[in-house]
């Protein structure tokens, strides 16, 4: 009986209705968006690309969150550090590549934007930029035209604990909780807006602001998939029945410099970092499978070898990718009316 509860205890993916397909997939997505963002890394100080910020320590939640959407109806606004999400929704390592030196085939700006501003109309991604928390009122917005039309899709809006304290956060929050809207707005709060520690920004939590708008605030583990997987789907079951918002923080800890542009032990120290390496999620959910019985270190050296190929012809294929012309600067800046009249 004992040995039964504790395999229970352990087996919370089949409790929350995930196949062990399905949570193996999740795992092969929070090590593919980790091993893109370290090339990334790589790529930008070997002078190939410009410029990156990384999501390295909230891949988890990411993937967790995108696992517990609607991919085929749901329409996501990320923010800049959401790799995991956008590859996990369909985005792929090609167009990210292709985004990150800038190139004209570049699916997200045609290489205009930084990287990071993901844009996919047949992914349903709407458009981002550098402007933090705009993307707030944005899937309001969304959710909105869910109600008027009466179609049963949701928003999923993400965004750092610094943007939590810009206007743009508190009108959508205020207008989405007055018109019951399905939107689910979530917080992966990671301690830094860029260097600004999290006892200098917020007096309290972020989750309990949804108090004010009158809808449900809730904090969660970033770094515990499972558990973020659980609230964002509950989050989307109050919102297609009609019962309106649901405010997500998901506590975790930005693990790389806030950008590459970023000196980031200017503010923290190297022990801090080290600590939280230890809370990181990907390797928690890793020990998961594993003591489960679904992992090993045979099969996760295959799922390396093959991401490190996968990435180095996404890499090779951007490299050689022509860059846009001077002439195409204003397409899709104004119409062209293909006709020519």
């Amino acid at each position: 009986m004992k040995e039964r509860e504790t395999i229970l205890k352990k087996n919370r993916h089949e409790q929350l209705g995930l196949t062990d397909g399905q949570v193996l997939d999740m795992y092969k997505y929070m090590v593919l968006a980790r091993k893109f963002d370290e090339r990334n890394m790589l790529l930008q100080r070997a002078g190939k690309i410009n410029f990156h910020v990384s999501g390295i320590g909230q891949e988890t939640c990411q993937v967790a969150a995108a696992y517990a959407l609607d991919r085929e109806k749901d329409y996501f606004l990320p923010y800049y550090r959401d790799y995991g999400f956008v590859l996990t929704v369909g985005m792929t390592l090609k167009e990210l590549m292709l985004s990150a030196f800038a190139k004209a085939e570049d699916p997200n700006s045609g290489g205009r934007q930084m990287p990071g501003h993901f844009g996919s109309k047949k992914l349903r991604i709407v458009t981002g930029s550098s402007p933090v928390t705009t993307q707030v009122p944005h899937a309001v917005g969304f959710a909105l035209a869910a109600k008027m039309q009466k179609k049963d899709f949701v928003s999923f809006v993400t965004f750092g604990e610094g943007s939590s304290n810009q206007g743009d956060f508190h009108e959508g929050c205020n207008f989405a909780g007055v018109n019951k809207l399905p939107v689910i707005i979530m917080c992966e709060n990671n301690q830094y807006a860029i260097s600004v520690p999290l006892h200098k920004q917020l007096s309290g939590k972020v989750s309990d602001r949804a108090l004010g708008y009158g809808f449900p605030g809730i904090r969660v583990d970033g770094n515990d998939a499972l558990e973020v997987y659980a609230a964002v789907k509950e989050a989307r079951e109050r919102a297609v029945r009609g019962e309106g918002p649901t405010l997500i923080e998901a506590m975790m800890y930005r693990l790389s410099p806030h950008s590459t542009s970023d000196n980031d032990l200017a503010y923290r120290t190297k022990e801090e970092v080290e600590e939280n390496w230890k809370n990181d999620g990907v390797a928690r959910f890793k020990q998961y499978l594993t003591d489960l019985g679904l992992w090993d270190d045979n099969k996760e050296q295959d799922l390396v070898a093959q991401l490190n190929l996968e990435i180095k012809e996404a890499t090779e294929y951007a490299d050689r990718a022509p860059f846009p012309k001077p002439e195409d600067t204003l397409r899709h800046v104004y119409a062209e009316n293909e006709g020519g009249v």
